[in-house]
């Protein structure tokens, strides 16, 4: 069996798929092609397809007009072990994008992306429920976070 995750882009598929790519190490695009034949989005190669992965996980996309736009129900969290790996994503995805609360952010096509560090999970689930709770309350009042202060929180 194969799993593979699929997003639906309105327009600027190879665009967006050329960021995200190179915002993600191990990242690649592997095949865009278009339909040859007539669709209920448009004639003969107005649809493009493409496959790519994205870090360790793959994905199939589709350039079909509009249809549903994305929203939260959907988001690709990436888990950085530094907080410069957190700021340079956060800063390229805020490049037109929409930052949200607790690490959330929205890039230029709509698409909703979790920027967290990998030591979040750790904290929110450490074994003394005091910790956890600062911890999340602390990240509950970020916008982007940040994780010397998700640290100091843990220690109290």
């Amino acid at each position: 069996m194969k799993v593979t995750q699929h997003l639906w882009f309105e327009k600027d598929m190879e665009e967006a798929l050329a960021f995200y790519t190179g915002l993600v190490a191990g990242s690649a695009i592997e095949q865009v092609t278009t339909i040859p034949s007539e669709t209920p989005s448009g004639p003969p190669g107005s649809v493009k397809v493409a496959a790519l992965t994205l870090g360790d996980q793959r994905y199939m996309a589709i350039e079909a007009g509009p249809l549903d736009p994305f929203n939260h129900s959907f988001s690709i969290m990436v888990e950085c072990d530094d907080q410069a790996e957190i700021d340079r994503l956060w800063s390229a995805l805020e490049d037109g994008g929409t930052p949200e609360q607790c690490g959330w952010i929205r890039d230029r096509w709509g698409l909703c992306w979790q920027i967290a560090p990998r030591i979040l999970g750790e904290l929110m689930n450490h074994p003394d429920p005091a910790v956890a709770r600062r911890v999340t309350e602390q990240m509950l009042k970020m916008v982007k976070l940040d994780i010397a202060p998700l640290e100091a929180a843990a220690r109290g």
